[in-house]
């Protein structure tokens, strides 16, 4: 494993006094959150039950902590029938066959029998099926009042020669095709802990392996996305330089990509063809010589206070529980709203995981095409995964079956408030590059390693990560913050989550406050600070473009 360097660091610059978090839409019902206000929704487990109420209208209340069977459930004489664990949802009115499950206001699927009050409800009583969409395309779309520059937040980022600024100061091993992998892994080796110290303001020397680049078709789509991907990595502000090796016969032919992504060697950028050179040996050697190379340059970079509108934030969610959408999702949502305010961006993605909520996003589109850009997204996915056994046709995995979500409806409606409240600016395919500043949503898999790479080589130069039951995700060359939704586990996992968002279900903060934490997280890290998953050497591995066209 490559060494990264963690001698460039610096403090963030604060928050100004004058910023103010814009709370997200959908915050859970009443906003008081502190837990002297909260009596009436959230009760201790050893007097009444432990539950939550999202908005006025549900029929069913989430479970903050475990029930006992026989608990009271509310202040309406209702006991709980069965024992329900942590984040399930128990009826707080009868709810007849075939009547809508109301969660947040909103449909999450349909009874497949009468309930009655007190009932745990989950995938076994509620049934998957489709759900009304007025797509209202940019009726609700109010444009974000952008703080002033000289009132942004800052942090201490390093400024690249084209304006970009970056979080982190790596070089890159990448390799057109998985032929050259094992020469990319050794020359990486080479640059451990102990050479790295001459150079202190490098982060480190990462290689960057793929498993395809042939047995794929020349051009297309799938082509398309691997180059894509790459050529977004290798420009990416948080890479001094990069080395691209190939072997040689490839179906991504070197040259071929090259031409097509606009790029062209230099000190910063060198190729190596192991064919060419003469084999293995020799294109370690010069791969070895050309990171020498460029590391002298590379560690002349220093951190200077640079805007919070350089800041582009990949928003990803991973093991995700019945109390992600009632903490970490809108705490994120929160502090993406904020960076929208100080001018910076926010990436949202995960397709088939804003499925059935999807009109939610086009009412808050900047336009009508906008909005129509991610329902002919949707569209795709529906149509590609037609007859498969895939999570937008219903079924969530285990983890998140087991942590309280019954169907895709609801993962969706909690994943999705990591959007926060602002505009949707644009929508993108994935691995394209992000331009537009604001909220903005790239296409990409829910598979979190796949959908972190397309944000990353679209230009997120951080990624904030939330999980329920416990992702270990990292990534590279932007560092991955992890926000735990409940406190359990965040005791559970210190040492890999990086933000207790459970501060919120344990009623001893606010969304907003909430926000305000994750965002100055943000500037920390983005400033230097490690994140739990850079300190443990998370990321190598988690490098995945999508994989869509390998055929053989």
């Amino acid at each position: 494993m490559a060494y990264r360097n963690h001698s460039l660091r610096a403090v963030f610059i604060p928050v100004r006094s004058n910023i103010s978090v814009i709370a997200p839409i959908h915050e859970p019902f009443p906003l008081e959150r502190k837990r002297a206000q909260m009596d009436s929704l959230t009760m201790q487990t050893n007097a009444h039950a432990r539950i939550m109420l999202l908005a006025p209208g549900d029929n069913i209340v989430v479970t903050t902590g475990a029930v006992a069977k026989g608990a009271p459930v509310g202040s309406d004489g209702i006991t709980a029938n069965h024992d329900t664990p942590q984040g399930h949802k128990i009826a707080i009115r009868p709810i007849q066959s075939g009547a809508p499950i109301l969660k947040f206001d909103t449909v999450i699927g349909y009874a497949a029998h009468d309930i009655a009050p007190g009932d745990w409800l989950h995938s076994h009583n509620i049934l998957f099926d489709a759900v009304d969409k007025d797509y209202a395309f940019a009726r609700d779309y109010v444009e974000t009042e952008i703080l002033p520059p000289d009132q942004r937040a800052q942090f201490m980022g390093i400024r690249r020669a084209n304006g970009r600024v970056g979080t982190r100061n790596y070089i890159g091993l990448f390799v057109t095709v998985n032929c050259s992998a094992t020469v990319a892994r050794k020359i990486g080796n080479y640059f451990d802990e102990g050479r790295m110290q001459v150079w202190s303001n490098v982060d480190g020397v990462i290689p960057f392996i793929h498993e395809q680049g042939c047995g794929m078709e020349m051009t297309g789509e799938p082509m398309d996305l691997l180059r894509r991907t790459l050529a977004g990595y290798i420009r990416h502000p948080n890479m001094a330089g990069a080395v691209v090796l190939s072997l040689g016969c490839e179906r991504n032919n070197l040259a071929e990509f090259f031409e097509e992504q606009g790029l062209a060697e230099g000190k910063l950028l060198r190729t190596i063809t192991m064919q060419h050179v003469g084999g293995t040996a020799r294109a370690i050697a010069d791969g070895k010589a050309a990171i020498l190379e460029m590391l002298e340059e590379a560690n002349q970079v220093s951190r200077v206070p640079c805007s919070a509108e350089h800041i582009t934030v990949g928003m990803q969610c991973g093991g995700s529980d019945g109390l992600s959408g009632l903490s970490a999702n809108p705490g994120l949502g929160a502090a993406a709203d904020i960076l929208v305010r100080n001018g910076g961006t926010a990436i949202l993605s995960e397709t088939p995981e804003i499925f059935g909520v999807e009109h939610l996003l086009t009412r808050r589109a900047r336009t009508r095409e906008v909005g129509e850009k991610l329902v002919e997204r949707m569209d795709w996915w529906l149509d590609h995964t037609k007859g498969r056994d895939t999570q937008i046709n219903g079924v969530v995995s285990p983890g998140n079956q087991a942590g309280g979500l019954a169907n895709v409806l609801e993962k969706s409606l909690g994943g999705a408030k990591k959007s926060g409240s602002t505009g949707l600016m644009e929508v993108y395919r994935y691995a394209e590059p992000v331009t537009q500043k604001g909220l903005v949503f790239m296409d990409t898999p829910g598979f979190d390693p796949v959908s972190a790479t397309g944000q990353i080589a679209g230009g997120a130069n951080l990624i904030c990560f939330t999980t329920g039951r416990g992702s270990c995700f990292g990534s590279y060359p932007a560092p991955t913050i992890k926000l735990a939704s409940n406190t359990p586990m965040f005791d559970r996992m210190t040492d890999d989550m990086d933000i207790n968002c459970g501060t919120v279900i344990d009623g001893d903060q606010s969304i907003e406050e909430l926000g305000q934490t994750i965002f100055e997280q943000i500037l920390s890290v983005a400033s230097g600070t490690q994140s739990k998953s850079e300190a443990l050497g998370v990321g190598e591995e988690e490098f995945a473009p999508w994989p869509i066209g390998v055929t053989g």
